[in-house]
């Protein structure tokens, strides 16, 4: 929680959407191709780099190293950019900080547990996950049979 204390109301939403995002890409992800820590502060780096550049008037989009999180910036791309469609330049100075912190986030979680490669997913999943069961549950309840015995 010490990565939020400052976020504005902008920032804490993207940050909340970034974090569902990585939550379920990760659950989806895990059968083929698992995301690890590593993967997503290489991705959050690069995200963050190309908005910062581009806060500066620079198009430049900055590449991660890893296949892996070439997959997760391109699929997280097009959900910031809806996310951000009317916010500008300040939206892209949101974006670079949120994505600074994430980075970082993930850095010190991974160093406090270095044994295990998705402690910082892991975490992110027992923090979201609530919200996440809570809305399949809610996708689910309308065909699920209700049985109601005495």
């Amino acid at each position: 929680m010490q990565f939020v204390r400052d976020f504005s109301e902008r920032q804490s939403q993207l940050f909340v959407l970034i974090a569902t995002f990585l939550v379920r890409t990760a659950a989806d992800a895990a059968a083929l191709q698992p995301i690890i820590d590593d993967d997503i502060v290489d991705a959050m780096r690069s995200l963050a780099s190309t908005y910062e550049t581009s806060v500066r008037g620079v198009i430049y989009e900055h590449r991660p190293a890893s296949l892996p999180a070439q997959r997760l910036v391109a699929a997280l791309t097009p959900l910031l950019a809806e996310a951000g469609r009317s916010g500008g330049t300040a939206f892209e100075r949101d974006a670079a900080v949120v994505m600074r912190r994430l980075e970082q986030a993930a850095t010190d979680v991974r160093a406090a547990e270095p044994e295990s490669v998705r402690v910082f997913l892991d975490l992110l999943a027992r923090i979201f996950s609530k919200g996440t069961e809570h809305e399949a549950g809610a996708a689910r309840a309308p065909d699920t049979p209700r049985l109601i015995v005495p």
